[in-house]
C-alpha cells in the first residue's frame, strides 16, 4: 500500500545544498549560509501534519520511503527507508538522513543521497528563490 504526502516551500539566496549526510526542507522564514542541508524554506507543512497512515507506514523496516524533490524545470528523487522509531512530530522541519539517526524530525533513514547529492540545476534554480515541491511517497509490501 502506498501513502504521500506533499510539502511546498520556496528557494533561497542562501540554498547551497553541500550537506553529505542530511537534506532539509524548513517551515522557518529564514536561512542563513551556515544551512548547508536546507533546501528550501517556509513550508507550508511539517512531519506533524502528515496522516496517521503516512506515518504508520513508514514505522516499518520494510517501508520504503521516496522524496521527489521539484521546481518548475527540474526534479530529483532520493530514495530511503522507514524506521519503526520515526514519529513524524517536528512542527518546523523535515530531515531525509543517509544514517539510521533519528529524531521528531527525521522523515527517512537509509536515504541514497543527502543535500550535497542533488542536481545542481535545481539547487541553482532554489538559490533564485524558485518554489519547491516535495512529494513524499510511503511504500510498504504486504
Amino acid at each position: 500500500m502506498a501513502h504521500a504526502e506533499v510539502i511546498h516551500a520556496r528557494g533561497h539566496e542562501h540554498v547551497q545544498s553541500t550537506h553529505g549526510s542530511t537534506f532539509e526542507v524548513t517551515s522557518d522564514d529564514w536561512l542563513t549560509p551556515a544551512g548547508d542541508c536546507i533546501l528550501a524554506i517556509e513550508a507550508d507543512r511539517t512531519p506533524a501534519d502528515f496522516s496517521e497512515a503516512f506515518v504508520e507506514a513508514a514505522q516499518s523496516h520494510d517501508a520504503e520511503i521516496t522524496a521527489t524533490l521539484s521546481t518548475g524545470d527540474h526534479s530529483h528523487t532520493i530514495t530511503g527507508r522507514g524506521h519503526p522509531d520515526l514519529t513524524y512530530e517536528g512542527d518546523r522541519s523535515a530531515v531525509g538522513r543517509t544514517s539510521d539517526y533519528v529524531d521528531d524530525r527525521t522523515i527517512m533513514v537509509g536515504a541514497d543521497g543527502a543535500a550535497a547529492d542533488v542536481d545542481r540545476e535545481l539547487v541553482d534554480a532554489l538559490a533564485d528563490g524558485a518554489a519547491l515541491t516535495v512529494e513524499l511517497r510511503v511504500v510498504v509490501d504486504d
